[in-house]
């Protein structure tokens, strides 16, 4: 099985997004500008919502084990045009300095509870590298120069989306089901869904669907990149190459 980025690999992109990020921000005519992504926010919105984040997560992460969520505060907007970028740059050093010190074995809450993720910084480095990743593609989208996701970067995204936000203790109110996914860099993953738990696992290197130990009821293809848009609702289900029953995809998404 392929191996999750390490540690410093996730601090390292993460700062490479936010270099981006910024980028994207000041290429902006204005700050107003509709996000096409996220169409009930403006840019600012969109950056506001990642500084609060990164406070909010530097704060969690700091506190270590918990049974909540740290409480934070979270800077102001700037009103200047010209501090923007700064005010951002300020909050991700807060959230790489946070876990640079807890280092990533460190237990801390988390909001995805029993998931195959860990309640680990590391965990949350792993999570908070696809948030910035996919909203840095949202900003440039704004400004349109849209960049897809690098391999790296998507690939980690795949496996993080499907072992945080997918697997878990989560009732699934329809027939169980069986999903495979694809990513045409050469990786694959599988999902069941059913009442008691929903879980995922990494098929092995080169596994096509007719080589699974049983048949999908669906199955997705695409680059990493497209299968991370999709599973953030940036593209459609169409935009994917799909065989089988496509409702369940449609089910999942819902």
């Amino acid at each position: 099985m392929e191996e999750n980025l390490a540690f410093a690999d996730l601090l390292r992109l993460m700062d490479e997004r936010s270099t981006a990020f910024q980028a994207a921000v000041a290429a902006a005519p204005s700050l107003d500008m509709q996000v096409p992504s996220c169409p009930e926010w403006t840019l600012l919105d969109l950056v506001q919502h990642l500084v609060e984040g990164r406070h909010k997560w530097a704060a969690i992460v700091a506190a270590g084990a918990a049974d909540a969520p740290a409480e934070f505060s979270a800077p102001a907007a700037p009103r200047e045009r010209e501090a923007v970028p700064a005010w951002f740059a300020a909050s991700v050093r807060e959230l790489l300095d946070a876990l640079r010190e807890a280092g990533p074995e460190r237990g801390c809450w988390t909001w995805w509870g029993d998931s195959q993720s860990p309640q680990t910084s590391g965990a949350v480095a792993r999570h908070q590298l696809q948030q910035l990743a996919v909203h840095t593609y949202d900003a440039q989208a704004t400004v349109g120069t849209p960049q897809p996701l690098s391999s790296e970067v998507a690939l980690d995204g795949v496996d993080e989306f499907l072992t945080t936000c997918c697997a878990g203790t989560e009732p699934w109110p329809h027939k169980p089901a069986v999903v495979d996914y694809h990513a045409t860099e050469g990786r694959s993953w599988r999902l069941w869904v059913s009442a008691d738990r929903t879980r995922t696992a990494q098929l092995p290197h080169g596994t096509t669907a007719d080589e699974a130990l049983e048949p999908a009821d669906v199955t997705a293809w695409g680059t990493a990149h497209e299968l991370v848009m999709f599973f953030y609702g940036r593209i459609p289900t169409q935009s994917l190459r799909t065989e089988g029953d496509q409702g369940i995809l449609d089910q999942l998404h819902a």
